[in-house]
């Protein structure tokens, strides 16, 4: 189909890590057409992460703690701005509400297989049926129809100009190379045992030079992970909780290492290019792991040993604690003997015994 590209809107309103994801169909889009101004409905949270992108023209803040009041105050902003294409890359209902609002020409959505919650009512086109796949690879889909190749897939997310000095003020302090860990996601299934990470916070600075950095929100959860780990931890880690998403992004760029459950902070290291040592057990990781690298740093314990498993929103809850310290020490080793030499890191000295 033929589709102007004058006035993009964009409908993706939640999760830092589907935000990451929508990064690289608005760059393609730009790169198509650099005149294009898209404008892009978002939550307060991930829109503190994308405010400042270089293809992004506008954010239209979608406030759900609002309630009713929300939805108000967005149909009076998307009721001046229409757009020639709106994008609906959130399957939810609420999406859809909005996307209802939202005075476009082209409604594009997901094929009514994929859109959930009643989603494809409120779209007027739709994309090809495809198999399930990457999340990423779900959304560069939507690059086809609009006659835009996806290649190269890009990101862009900075640090930005003006982050590189509390960036450098930041590593500054630290003796060595940084080592960041998530400590903890939106979802408790998902999270791996603090005590655990507490021993991996001992082997990155005995056995491998490195410094551990707690990194994440202020949430209740990540901080009785903070709080267990520094009890635990003979050699207290540096935390960083609560930083805001934008200095994350920092900390993430200057790090050697990451290591990260399924979370936004897993899709923001593979955006930087940073090596990731990720552990899922709960989400599918064909659908949602780093994508296209640091594969080989990944821990699967989604899956049985030998199991080919379909790509599929299936949830697996209680399989996190199956991932064990020596997993992830594992994935260390291989991330020092692969990754860390071609990062400018030189090779990291280790005490670690049969290492």
């Amino acid at each position: 189909m033929s589709v102007k590209l004058d006035r993009v809107g964009i409908v993706m309103m939640s999760a830092v890590g589907d935000a990451v994801h929508v990064l690289p169909v608005i760059n393609a889009i730009k790169r198509a057409q650099p005149s294009s101004r898209i404008t892009w409905v978002l939550q307060p949270g991930p829109a503190t992460l994308v405010r400042g992108h270089p293809a992004v023209d506008e954010i239209l803040l979608f406030e759900r703690a609002k309630g009713m009041r929300a939805y108000l105050e967005l149909r009076r902003e998307l009721a001046s701005r229409p757009f020639d294409v709106a994008l609906a890359l959130q399957v939810y209902f609420k999406a859809g509400l909005v996307l209802a609002m939202t005075r476009a020409t082209t409604k594009l959505g997901f094929d009514r297989s994929r859109a959930r919650d009643l989603n494809w009512l409120f779209t007027n086109r739709r994309i090809e049926p495809h198999p399930m796949q990457h999340v990423q690879d779900q959304y560069l889909e939507f690059l086809r129809p609009l006659g835009v190749d996806p290649n190269p897939v890009e990101w862009k997310l900075g640090p930005w100009p003006d982050e590189r000095p509390w960036q450098r003020e930041f590593f500054s302090a630290l003796e060595r190379p940084a080592a960041s860990i998530v400590v903890a996601t939106s979802k408790a299934e998902k999270d791996w045992l603090p005590e655990r990470w507490a021993e991996v916070c001992d082997a990155l600075w005995h056995d491998f030079g490195l410094q551990p950095v707690l990194v994440g929100g202020r949430s209740p959860r990540e901080l009785a992970a903070e709080r267990v780990i520094m009890e635990r931890a003979r050699v207290r880690p540096v935390s960083a909780l609560g930083s805001g998403l934008r200095r994350l992004v920092s900390i993430i760029d200057g790090s050697a290492l990451v290591l990260s459950p399924d979370t936004g902070p897993l899709h923001v290291t593979v955006a930087l290019d940073r090596p990731v040592v990720s552990l899922i057990a709960y989400s599918n990781p064909k659908r949602v792991g780093p994508y296209r690298k640091f594969r080989d740093l990944m821990i699967d314990a989604y899956g049985d040993p030998g199991e080919d498993y379909p790509v599929s929103m299936e949830n697996r809850p209680g399989r996190m604690p199956r991932i064990t310290v020596r997993d992830v020490l594992d994935r260390v080793e291989r991330w020092r003997g692969e990754y860390a030499q071609s990062y400018g890191l030189g090779v990291v000295s280790s005490n670690r015994p049969n290492s």
